[in-house]
Formats: structure tokens, C-alpha cells, sequence
């Protein structure tokens, strides 16, 4: 990990052929490694959303994946980490799929525009849960 700017947190393959999306992005400028799926690599870290055969990883599977990485994360509070918004473009979910997945996210993670905005509104709505308007 390189200190001079975030680790780019991509989605990936669980092959790890980054080969589209920010899984190429991260190959080309982050130092992602072809082949390795998952992890730290570079200035990046890949959580696999997509399958061998790139079809999407389970809900469950990518969530365990995004717990992997927050421990990272925790276990690093002098690092940044900048999150591209997994899942939500060549895995296909939705950002209300994933972003709760980020819940409780450390101080140093930056998550996209659209998991921030989703994460503050549930926390909006559990604050003003059953208080007459």
C-alpha cells in the first residue's frame, strides 16, 4: 500500500481477471494483481462480487467479503480507503443491496455518494422510528 493516496477498494471476479470495470482500473493504475481475486494487491483491494464465471456472488458471500475488508481496514487506521461502489455495476445489484453491508464502516473508509446517502437514511429512519410527524 502506497500512503501517498487511498487503496482503491474494487469489486472483482473471484478469479480475479480484471479485465472490466474497476477491476481494470485497479490493474492498469493501483497495482491489482491478474489472478488474485480478493485482498490487498498494490494500492488497491479487491472484493469479489462475481463469480469464476462471472456470475454474481451471493448477497451473503460478497457480505462476508466486505467483512473481510472493514477487519482489514480496522487493523490499518493510519490507511485510506476509497470504495467503489462493488456490485452495483457488472454484478448487478442494486446500491440498497450493498450499501448496508458498509454499516459501521471505520473512519478511514470513504464509501461511494450513493452507500453514504443509503446508510444515512437508515440511520434517519431507526432515529425517527414511531415518532408521530
Amino acid at each position: 500500500m502506497h500512503m501517498d493516496r487511498p487503496v482503491f477498494v474494487f469489486g472483482s471476479d473471484i478469479a480475479g481477471h480484471h479485465a472490466d470495470g474497476d477491476s481494470l482500473v485497479a490493474l492498469r493504475t493501483r497495482g491489482a494483481v491478474y489472478g488474485q481475486g480478493s485482498g490487498p494487491q498494490g494500492n488497491a483491494y479487491a472484493i469479489p462480487t462475481r463469480s469464476r464465471t462471472g456470475r454474481p456472488r451471493t448477497r451473503q458471500d460478497i457480505a462476508e467479503s466486505v467483512s473481510d475488508f472493514l477487519g482489514f481496514a480496522r487493523l490499518r487506521p493510519w490507511a485510506l480507503f476509497d470504495v467503489a461502489p462493488i456490485g452495483c455495476r457488472l454484478a448487478g445489484y442494486r446500491p440498497e443491496d450493498i450499501a448496508p453491508m458498509f454499516a459501521g464502516a471505520p473512519h478511514n473508509v470513504t464509501l461511494p455518494a450513493a452507500f453514504d446517502r443509503i446508510l444515512t437514511r437508515r440511520i434517519f429512519d431507526n432515529r425517527h422510528e414511531g415518532e408521530a410527524i
